[in-house]
């Protein structure tokens, strides 16, 4: 394969030279001191600030660009950037340098008969790949991220947010300058082309360690298919919020409404609300009020809809969509056990919520789920690092491997054994 970019130079040749120089970048990189890391950060958060209008420039033409490809109402929420969300993007990344750091943690030590004395010690992954779509500030809380553990990156933006994307990249990389850090450390791909993502699929020479892909369902499907290096994903966030039949109204009111119509737009939205059958007729009336006048279509089995006429018709696809927009899909089932047994057979695994005050009843949910977030009489959309004090987040892992939920600076670590001897030899 031999693309060729704008400039005439090989696309191959631009990509393997990222990944030359990230891995140059990650060995002075992993022995940073807190202190430099912590400074590049927070000249990177400063820079942030002062590149404002910049990067609302960037992002309008961003913006037009998405409405000439008729882009859904969900992904120009996404993409869109404004002086609010570009100072909770400077203040996530500054919040990131006020994190303890997660590079040289001894997570276990103990000490061997013969003496050896042994330590598990968490260091950093090494050179990581993140490929995303729409969302510009995910440059800023991946970049960030990556350096605080210890990581060097290679950031492949949306077509969408290329130049929000890349205005953003110019603040990491005068933070990374300031501190005396490698600017290689974080890389954004220079070009739009697709043909970069299957470079990076392929590992960029041997240079990647890892590949987080964040984004649609056909993206992450797609990596998880095509990577020849390991990958750290969600495939999609199908959450559900349970109304028990001890749920107090007003309560389930507003984690139903807060659940689904905060952010639609966002992994950890309620797309699926089950009910009790037993308070349908004291319950689901106010719930479905307060969505469809906050603007979101209801789609429900034919027990709801007998009771809510406003409510179109569920079909069997409905319970396995993310739908990222103003759509709920609404089942009423016979008890907890049911409810279980609808979030198992539909679910992604992402993140589940009930709303009762029976607390027998949550913890047997909170158990019986194996999703990475369950949750009892909370929001769905508390379902993010920053919420759990974790700071930034690059996604939601649902798989087993490696890490699950919000995927931190602790999580972007891996680990090593230190072994300290005093002359022993193995007989």
């Amino acid at each position: 394969m031999n693309v060729q970019s704008k400039d005439g130079i090989a696309l191959e040749a631009q990509m393997f030279a990222l990944g030359r120089a990230a891995r140059d970048a990650a060995a002075p990189l992993r022995e940073a001191t807190s202190a430099a890391k912590n400074k590049a950060l927070l000249a990177a958060a400063s820079a942030i600030r002062a590149r404002q209008n910049a990067i609302l420039a960037a992002n309008d033409e961003d913006m037009k660009g998405a409405s000439a490809r008729n882009l859904s109402p969900a992904l120009m929420d996404r993409l869109k950037l404004d002086a609010k969300r570009v100072e909770a993007m400077a203040k996530g990344v500054a919040e990131v340098a006020q994190l303890d750091d997660p590079v040289g943690r001894e997570l276990a030590r103990w000490k061997r008969p013969n003496g050896l004395d042994i330590a598990r010690v968490a260091t950093p992954i090494g050179v990581l790949g993140i490929i995303y779509e729409s969302r510009p500030n995910v440059t800023a809380d991946a970049g960030a991220l990556c350096l605080k553990s210890g990581n060097a990156v290679i950031l492949r933006g949306g077509s969408e947010s290329f130049h929000s994307s890349r205005a953003i990249h110019g603040a990491l990389v005068e933070g990374l300058e300031k501190a005396g850090l490698p600017p290689a450390a974080i890389q954004l791909v220079p070009t739009i082309d697709r043909a970069a993502v299957g470079y990076m699929l392929e590992g960029l020479g041997g240079t990647l360690d890892m590949i987080v892909p964040r984004g649609g369902k056909s993206l992450v499907a797609r990596v998880q298919k095509e990577a020849r290096v390991p990958v750290l994903a969600h495939l999609e966030g199908i959450c559900h919020t349970y109304v028990h039949e001890k749920a107090e109204l007003e309560k389930a009111r507003m984690l139903v409404l807060n659940g689904k119509m905060r952010r639609t737009g966002i992994c950890g939205a309620t797309e699926t609300m089950l009910i009790d059958r037993s308070i349908l007729a004291t319950h689901l009336k106010a719930i479905l009020d307060d969505l469809t006048e906050a603007g979101c279509e209801i789609r429900g089995d034919s027990s709801v809809r007998q009771l809510y006429a406003r409510a179109k018709p569920a079909t069997e696809e409905d319970w396995r969509t993310e739908y990222l927009d103003a759509i709920i899909a609404v089942r009423a089932v016979d008890g907890l056990e049911q409810a279980i047994e609808h979030i198992a057979t539909y679910g992604s695994q992402h993140t589940e919520s009930i709303v009762t005050e029976d607390k027998a009843a949550a913890e047997r949910f909170l158990s019986a789920l194996d999703s990475a977030i369950v949750m009892h009489n909370a929001s769905t959309q508390f379902a993010d690092g920053a919420e759990f004090g974790m700071g930034a987040e690059i996604g939601i892992g649902t798989g087993k491997l490696h890490a699950r939920g919000p995927v931190g600076v602790e999580q972007l670590t891996i680990f090593k054994y230190v072994v300290r001897g005093t002359g022993q030899t193995r007989p």
